[in-house]
């Protein structure tokens, strides 16, 4: 397996890159936004400067690093020679499956198709191909470069053999594969997003604030993140989807997202990309956004 075609030059596409390329994979990355694939790549560079910062990595590492992808517009032209592509495009199922089913018709029979789905079915995406066999989720974690794990997650028909190819290309690539089945939100956001979901209704519902919330999850739990913060750093809006899929997928209550939640997405306070959510990141610096309207509500002193 040497040539890895990754959809979406998003954060997690652009760290997905980042990390085949650093290993000597040859990486067609694929948007449909010029503008955005140069993002991309300053922001790969930004990230390898660091490395190198931290002594990681020396200034010869980096421009083979970033000799070793390739931009492009054309998914078909990207993706005709590849051995592996990873699907890492907004997570949207119509999308999703779309872009699958156009792979399908332009990849070579032996390529195998990953998603970097967070909750979405395998399995229906795989039907959305005529390869099912050859389709499988390989969910890595936020920040691509920095964090270990990798969800390996197999497809009703996904064959022991790709299962064991992506566990084995998992390691290469430093990372620690772990293989799971498919059920909505497999088993880090399964357990992860009913945790957040909980910590915005105990803002809601007026228990605590903000801050005392996350410091209470950090200090008490040991956790590096609050999970509010943590929330702002995946998207309010990625949240909330998942947290669709999970209420789709088990038909229980438990998981129905908050409302303030789902009001926070609808006026477009996403978190660190929109430069506003349970924060507001738009001075650069992290500030407290709702820790004022729930104060009086708690009876919390400033």
């Amino acid at each position: 397996m040497k040539n890895v075609t990754v959809i979406g030059s998003g954060t997690m596409g652009n760290g997905i890159a980042h990390v085949f390329a650093q290993c000597g994979y040859a990486v067609n990355l694929v948007d449909v936004n010029e503008t955005a694939l140069q993002k991309a790549i300053a922001t790969i560079t930004k990230n390898l400067d660091r490395q190198i910062q931290k002594g990681v990595i020396s200034d010869t590492d980096k421009n083979n690093t970033l000799a070793n992808i390739k931009c492009h517009t054309n998914l078909a032209e990207a993706a005709k020679a590849a051995d592996l592509v990873v699907e890492a495009a907004s997570e949207n199922e119509e999308i999703k499956l779309k872009i699958f089913k156009q792979l399908d018709e332009v990849c070579p029979a032996e390529t195998i198709l990953a998603s970097n789905t967070s909750s979405i079915s395998i399995t229906k995406i795989a039907a959305a191909t005529k390869r099912p066999a050859k389709v499988i989720g390989m969910h890595f974690m936020n920040p691509v470069p920095v964090m270990k794990l990798v969800e390996v997650i197999r497809g009703y028909s996904t064959t022991d053999e790709v299962c064991e190819t992506i566990m084995d290309l998992s390691r290469k690539l430093g990372k620690a594969p772990v293989e799971v089945n498919d059920f909505p939100g497999f088993v880090a956001n399964k357990i992860l997003m009913p945790m957040i979901n909980e910590a915005i209704i105990t803002l809601n519902e007026g228990v605590a604030g903000v801050e005392e919330i996350d410091t209470v999850m950090k200090l008490g739990m040991a956790h590096p993140m609050g999970p509010l913060q943590l929330a702002d750093f995946i998207g309010l809006d990625v949240c909330l989807n998942i947290l669709r899929v999970l209420q789709d997928g088990f038909g229980q209550p438990k998981y129905a997202p908050c409302p303030l939640l789902v009001n926070m997405v609808t006026a477009g306070h996403l978190g660190v990309k929109s430069g506003k959510g349970f924060y507001d990141y738009s001075g650069g610096n992290k500030e407290l956004v709702l820790s004022e309207r729930f104060r009086k509500k708690t009876n919390i002193s400033a």
